[in-house]
């Protein structure tokens, strides 16, 4: 497996796995290739987007995007938003602490001082994995458990 830049011709497998954690219901936002390309691939505040690629065949992808001033999660503006997604076959096999290493690398050349990973409050497997890599709860929004991580601690 090797972590690298995701790019537009991931797009297509991107939003395939997606469809897949939607149909488990572990996914509630689109999963559409035009959201993946827009949301992921080309944000204007993304940081980085990072795959784990094995072979040609995409585990998993880590979005790491810039804070705007009244963005949807409420976050502090400048800070880093975090978004992982693990193909189901792929999941408990490393793929979200490996794509962090990148992410984390990121965060710091890009200066962010946190990172953000706002979960559903019911998403118990998420809430586990970024406890285990660090982040710390800061505040409960209805229905959300945001953690944070501190990028220069």
């Amino acid at each position: 497996m090797i972590i690298r830049e995701g790019t537009i011709a991931d797009v297509e497998q991107m939003s395939a796995f997606l469809r897949e954690l939607t149909a488990s219901g572990k996914r509630v936002s689109p999963d559409s290739e035009e959201f993946v390309r827009s949301h992921y691939i080309e944000d204007v505040d993304k940081v980085r987007c990072s795959v784990a690629d094995d072979g040609g065949f995409v585990l998993g992808f880590q979005s790491l995007k810039r804070a705007q001033a009244g963005n949807q999660w409420g976050v502090e503006p400048g800070w880093g938003i975090v978004g992982t997604h693990i193909r189901p076959s792929a999941a408990r096999r490393g793929v979200g602490r490996t794509l962090f290493t990148a992410t984390r690398n990121a965060a710091r050349e890009a200066g962010l001082s946190h990172i953000d990973a706002s979960i559903a409050s019911t998403n118990a497997e998420a809430l586990a994995y970024y406890e285990a890599i660090g982040f710390r709860t800061y505040r409960t929004p209805d229905g959300l458990i945001c953690k944070r991580f501190d990028v220069l601690a």
